[in-house]
């Protein structure tokens, strides 16, 4: 019989011919911690490590992306520690400046197709955009990794979502796609599950697409979303089909699910969850907005910023709106300069930040205050996630309008209406 996804990368990393339920020892390809947690790795492998607590110092990395720079004496004792650890070890740290640390590895080009990465960031299994394992862990878990190289891992079961159709409206973005999966499986039928994701939208769909899909599997209660590796992935590592990883033509899933995308329109995820989703036109009352927050790892990259600018073009953030924007890398803020879009953007009124997990992380880029109606392109929104007030999580063009209109808003409801120019 054939094999999965999952099964086929687990098995070429120490996995053998695995199957569900059994228990291997995964050899990682990139062993990584962040700022956050990542002075508790360090600590552990200080007290536990020995003589070499580091297996490979060429596949060990640490990235500082939660508090950048650190805007708390806990946060800067913590980055300084492990830099400190870093460079008694020639590991390898990607500071304040860098950005997300999982797109950073996906831009540096260490996390290619079918390749393993695990670290302290509980959505790491955004690799599954490009056709590779990653898995957030705990602290002590990442300790062991850094010193041996390996981890245990349960092999979870596989199930398949094929998508039909392509979306009709100009306006729907991957991240609208995303929240249809997060509405759609809310009943918790993709929990501990590995998923492929298969269908027309998947072959033409972008790395940046891919990744925003992708970076919500955590929310879906998924181990991973597996995208098998289209034109575009390939091309950003240079790699063949040969050389990434395929499910077999009669690999076995637990469970086949069929969803239809063709009517697909914006939709948002209203307090105070993810999954509780509904489409930006069936409010029938207006919802005043008082902030906007563009950026996370679902939703910072320079497509993200493109659009975003795009739309702001011409256009002015109603009064009263906080539009916080914060791309994901370096390297897309430094694009963003080169191409004008900082420009477009703090003439419309934004607030521009440098790269980092923004409004995700407690302190970064400001909180929302009690009674606070914030629209988020980011990947959570639970009660006190962004601050004390209600965060709905959407996608770049509804943030936009939301914040040019002063209330949740489509992009049709911003060309109707024209904004503020």
């Amino acid at each position: 019989m054939g094999r999965t996804m999952i099964e086929k990368m687990l098995g070429s990393h120490g996995g053998g011919d695995c199957g569900p339920g059994d228990i291997i020892w995964l050899e990682v390809d990139n062993r990584t911690a962040r700022d956050f947690a990542g002075a508790n790795v360090v600590a552990n492998l200080e007290q536990y490590g020995g003589e070499k607590p580091i297996e490979d110092p060429g596949k060990t990395f640490f990235t500082f992306d939660c508090n950048v720079p650190a805007n708390t004496i806990p946060y800067a004792n913590n980055q300084h520690r492990i830099r400190m650890f870093a460079r008694k070890h020639g590991l390898r740290v990607y500071d304040v400046d860098y950005g997300i640390g999982s797109h950073v590895l996906i831009e540096e080009k260490l996390a290619g197709p079918g390749s393993t990465t695990v670290g302290t960031d509980s959505h790491l299994n955004i690799m599954g955009a490009v056709g590779a394992f990653g898995q957030g862990m705990g602290d002590l878990d990442i300790a062991f990794t850094f010193k041996t190289g390996t981890t245990w891992f349960e092999v979870p079961p596989s199930v398949r979502i094929d998508l039909t159709g392509t979306p009709s409206s100009d306006e729907v973005e991957a991240k609208d796609l995303a929240l249809l999966l997060l509405g759609r499986f809310r009943g918790h039928e993709l929990l501990g599950r590995s998923v492929e994701i298969y269908g027309d939208w998947v072959e033409r769909a972008s790395l940046e697409d891919c990744i925003t899909v992708a970076s919500q599997a955590t929310e879906m209660g998924a181990i991973i979303a597996l995208f098998p590796p289209n034109a575009s992935v390939l091309g950003h590592f240079g790699m063949s089909r040969e050389e990434a990883v395929y499910a077999d033509p009669d690999a076995s899933y637990q469970a086949t699910y069929e969803v239809g995308i063709s009517e697909l329109e914006p939709l948002v995820a209203c307090p105070p969850g993810p999954t509780n989703v509904r489409p930006v036109s069936g409010f029938t009352e207006p919802v005043p907005v008082d902030s906007v927050f563009l950026g996370s790892c679902t939703n910072g990259t320079l497509q993200d910023m493109e659009l975003a600018a795009r739309l702001l073009e011409g256009r002015k953030v109603h009064p009263g709106v906080m539009l916080r924007v914060v791309p994901a890398t370096r390297k897309v803020w430094g694009e963003m300069l080169r191409r004008g879009l900082l420009d477009i953007i703090f003439e419309a009124g934004g607030i521009l930040s440098n790269p980092g997990c923004g409004g995700c992380a407690a302190g970064q880029i400001g909180m929302t205050g009690r009674g606070e109606v914030q629209i988020s392109t980011s990947n959570r929104n639970f009660t006190g996630k962004q601050g004390d007030g209600d965060t709905y999580l959407a996608g770049v063009g509804t943030a936009v309008a939301s914040a040019v209109l002063g209330r949740l808003a489509s992009v049709h409801d911003l060309q109707a209406k024209g904004g503020r120019r």
